[in-house]
């Protein structure tokens, strides 16, 4: 079910503190904008042993498998803040790599398409939003 934008404020504003509704949310609506973008989600908050992919989507070609990553941050009052894709590090894109692989032969992919796409959510107090998305942000060298 697809809830209205404002049924998330609730919870959005009690997460500025702590953050921990504020991901969730986030990825909610990456899901819903990337199936509005021809995506189909097939799993969300998959763990592997290495990690965790926030979403899986079969991708709108539906031949690729497509590990997404959802940084969401919450803007201050002048709608300002860190862009969330900045926390995509070095670090962070070869865990992602990690995860796409474990995830791929777990799913019996080894062969056909896998990216890694992000997600980026600027999320105001006001309940307004930007989504920025990055396909294939992360190159895979398979």
């Amino acid at each position: 079910m697809i809830r209205p934008l404002g049924s998330l404020l609730p919870r959005i504003r009690g997460a500025s503190s702590g953050g921990r509704a504020l991901g969730p949310s986030g990825e909610r609506l990456a899901a819903r904008f990337l199936r509005r973008s021809g995506y189909k989600l097939l799993a969300r908050n998959q763990r592997t042993g290495v990690g965790e992919a926030d979403l899986v989507c079969l991708g709108p070609d539906r031949r690729t498998l497509v590990i997404v990553e959802v940084k969401t941050r919450l803007a201050g009052a002048d709608g300002r803040a860190a862009r969330p894709e900045d926390a995509i590090t070095a670090h962070k894109r070869r865990k992602l790599v990690q995860v796409a692989m474990s995830i791929a032969r777990a799913r019996g992919w080894r062969d056909k398409p896998l990216a890694i796409d992000v997600v980026a959510i600027d999320w105001r107090e006001s309940g307004d939003h930007a989504v920025r998305h990055y396909p294939r942000a992360v190159t895979l060298d398979r």
